[in-house]
């Protein structure tokens, strides 16, 4: 007997080489680009069949359980230009699960002032560009006036680069920053204070066109556009159950671990899309996984240079998580200087903790680190947390551990642009998706949604069928 999934009882493969009716797209990659791919597919009318290695969706934004605890792998946040990933929220009925700050609000803690511990924020006002950061610029207490002074008229010059120009690409924003006045006081306590967080890079690794995408869309566009928005839920909450209902919805198939071992061009114009024990056909096939699992998927001419995929750089993120057995936080986050400490999130009610308080640090830009003992970890982050939070000297550590992601995102670097592909390749019927494809944003979660959402729309152009239903922010990627 054969089943509707092609496969036969006592485990023998069924031939589902020959087209079926209607259209069928496979996304290979359960994370937040072939989710969202899938139902993009999905809303227009296309049968899906979503595949996935892992035990859970939601690639490396993701959650698991440690004891009583619910733990993200990292800590994700979105701004309120975000508009794609807003509309993931939207499409899974998680929106209000993840909710954006009222107005941005950074609280900037420098430890290393001769007078001892100094709080700075960062935070607008309710006026036009640019004028909404004018204040909070004004009476920055981490840089001097004179520095204050050379921020605005590096933003200004900033604002006038065009994103469209390919030669910012070529260019590093360290030298960039330097040319325009910005001393490295200014460098570290305000550009790379943002740009280490949103592009996984120090100004002088990061293209320029990326760094100036970064800083032109999220706080010189809207005044609004860099409000905060975070999960107050686990990741899993979201990217696992509320996706996989919405996808359930949308009459979705969705099989995880599931790795898909080969492609193949089958006799009908579509692909055999191999799985152990089954052969799935398509008429259209996205790749919504990592470059080099990308690459490996590839068949011949698919890409004309296939090798730059490989030379799409990886930078890591490590994550330090400290579990107290009171509250040492009374922020729901801050950023520091002076320190190796980078952000602090307080993640104890997301997490179901009932006594103490659970912090996560979010440590970009973590080459040095990621492969370092959990114990020497310790010794480095207990203390400087001492240093960060008062209260934390008197608190019993309950529990210490780290999460560490590789590859977390890919690296920015200066000619990065040239080497990330469009949705579109060479082979009819197959196309790619993932943060790392040419979407112009950074590796985050909204560069992952939008290459999703482009994917989908060329697919959807090559199978005859209309894109009406895309999200208004859909544009197709070459």
């Amino acid at each position: 007997m054969t089943h509707a999934d092609g496969t036969r009882d006592g485990g023998e493969v069924a031939d589902v080489s020959a087209p079926r009716p209607g259209a069928h797209a496979v996304v290979v990659g359960g994370g937040l680009a072939g989710v969202t791919t899938a139902l993009a597919l999905a809303d227009a009318g296309v049968r899906v069949t979503l595949l996935e290695g892992r035990p859970r969706l939601g690639g490396l934004a993701f959650s698991f359980r440690r004891g009583d605890l619910t733990v993200d792998n990292g800590q994700h946040v979105y701004l309120r230009c975000c508009t794609a990933y807003r509309w993931f929220l939207d499409r899974i009925d998680g929106a209000g699960l993840a909710p954006v700050q009222d107005r941005l609000d950074v609280p900037v803690l420098d430890l290393d002032r001769p007078e001892g511990r100094r709080l700075g924020r960062l935070r607008r006002d309710p006026l036009p560009v640019p004028l909404h950061l004018g204040r909070s610029l004004a009476t920055y207490p981490h840089l001097s006036l004179a520095e204050r002074a050379g921020v605005g008229r590096a933003a200004l010059a900033l604002k006038g680069l065009d994103l469209a120009d390919p030669s910012l690409d070529d260019r590093d924003f360290g030298s960039w920053l330097a040319e325009h006045g910005q001393s490295p006081r200014a460098v570290e306590a305000l550009w790379d204070l943002v740009g280490v967080a949103t592009l996984n890079a120090v100004a002088g690794d990061a293209s320029l066109g990326l760094a100036a995408m970064v800083f032109k869309t999220g706080l010189l566009s809207d005044p609004g556009a860099a409000d905060i928005g975070w999960a107050r839920v686990p990741l899993g909450e979201l990217h696992d159950r509320l996706a996989r209902k919405a996808l359930d919805s949308a009459g979705v198939r969705t099989e995880v671990r599931t790795r898909v071992t080969a492609l193949h061009r089958d006799g009908g114009g579509g692909w055999g899309v191999h799985i152990p024990g089954e052969t799935l056909h398509a008429d259209a096939v996205v790749l919504a996984v990592p470059q080099r699992e990308a690459y490996d998927l590839l068949p011949d001419g698919a890409l004309d240079a296939p090798e730059n995929l490989l030379e799409i750089g990886t930078a890591p993120i490590l994550n330090v998580h400290v579990v107290y057995d009171r509250q040492v936080l009374a922020a729901p986050f801050l950023t520091a200087l002076g320190t190796p400490v980078q952000w602090v999130f307080d993640r104890t009610e997301a997490s179901g903790l009932k006594e103490g308080q659970y912090l996560a640090l979010s440590q970009s830009t973590a080459q040095h680190e990621i492969d370092e003992p959990v114990a020497t970890l310790r010794e480095r982050y207990l203390p400087e947390l001492e240093r960060l939070l008062p209260r934390s000297r008197g608190a019993e550590v309950k529990d210490f551990f780290v999460t560490r992601e590789r590859t977390a995102t890919f690296a920015p670097a200066p000619g990065v642009g040239r080497l990330r592909p469009g949705a579109r390749t060479k082979a009819p019927g197959l196309y790619l998706a993932g943060a790392w494809t040419a979407t112009g944003w950074p590796a985050t979660m909204e560069s992952a949604v939008r290459s999703g959402v482009g994917a989908a729309g060329a697919a959807l152009g090559a199978l005859g069928r209309s894109r009406g239903l895309l999200p208004d922010f859909f544009e197709e990627a070459a």
